[in-house]
């Protein structure tokens, strides 16, 4: 079993930074992809980032491209999001996933495991 706690979320204006944090236990985090996903009031949730279990590939979502970094460090059983250029339209929940799938995978039943989510709110 794996289990992810995500911490960071919080309220922030428009064009301001948060840096998102997921802290996994047991299994073998290390050889796990890790995901981001996020959402928001009345929407699906939605693919945010994802990084290999090696951290030498990485996937974005359209929307945060050039905006939001994921990255990990497998000695802590950690990932990270660190979000720049927040918008208002980035507000949501935004959630760890993991899997032990190839790849950097976007869509969010190829993860089995996920955290309880931590809020995020861009006001404008």
């Amino acid at each position: 079993q794996v289990q992810l706690v995500e911490s960071g979320g919080g309220l922030v204006q428009a064009g301001g930074s948060l840096r998102l944090s997921c802290a996994a236990s047991g299994r073998t985090f290390s050889r796990y992809v890790m995901g981001w996903f996020r959402q928001a009031p009345g929407k699906e949730r939605e693919f945010v980032a994802a990084i290999s279990w090696g951290g030498d590939s990485t996937n974005y979502a359209d929307s945060v491209k050039g905006r939001f970094t994921i990255s990990r460090d497998n000695a802590k059983n950690a990932v990270y999001l660190q979000m720049n250029s927040l918008k208002p339209e980035d507000t949501a929940i935004y959630y760890c996933a993991t899997s032990p799938s190839t790849g950097v995978p976007g869509s969010s039943n190829r993860y089995p495991y996920w955290g309880q989510g931590t809020q995020v709110t861009v006001s404008s």
